[in-house]
């Protein structure tokens, strides 16, 4: 009588599709790199420093600012584009060093995207 119900229950897929869920919820945390924990920690800062307008990635300081000239707002777009571009490239450094095992590249990248965000520790 009881293996009649647990066939049952194969034949409708109601336990597969449990097992299946089992086995993808476990999935991320059976194959995180030495720094994932890490990674996912900045992405949090980074979504919530979002909220705020002036908080974002930012470059070095130019001659021109240090020589006290007004930025074109050309110059200010472009230096805003290079900074997002670094700091995503330093993200993405993390995120394939800690895909290959790689833990002093994967902090050595995050530190580079924490300065690059101003979330420095």
């Amino acid at each position: 009588m009881q293996m009649d119900w647990w066939r049952g229950v194969l034949q409708r897929g109601a336990l597969n599709g449990a097992l299946c869920s089992l086995i993808v919820a476990a999935a991320p945390s059976a194959y995180a790199g030495p720094c994932t924990t890490q990674i996912g920690n900045l992405e949090r800062q980074i979504k919530l420093s979002a909220a705020n307008p002036i908080v974002g990635p930012t470059g070095a300081q130019t001659v021109g600012a240090q020589l006290h000239h007004q930025p074109t707002p050309g110059t200010v777009e472009r230096a805003e584009t290079k900074a997002n571009a670094d700091a995503d490239a330093a993200i993405e450094r993390a995120r394939k060093a800690d895909a290959a095992g790689d833990a002093s590249g994967c902090k050595s990248a995050l530190v580079e995207a924490r300065r690059l965000y101003g979330l420095e520790k």
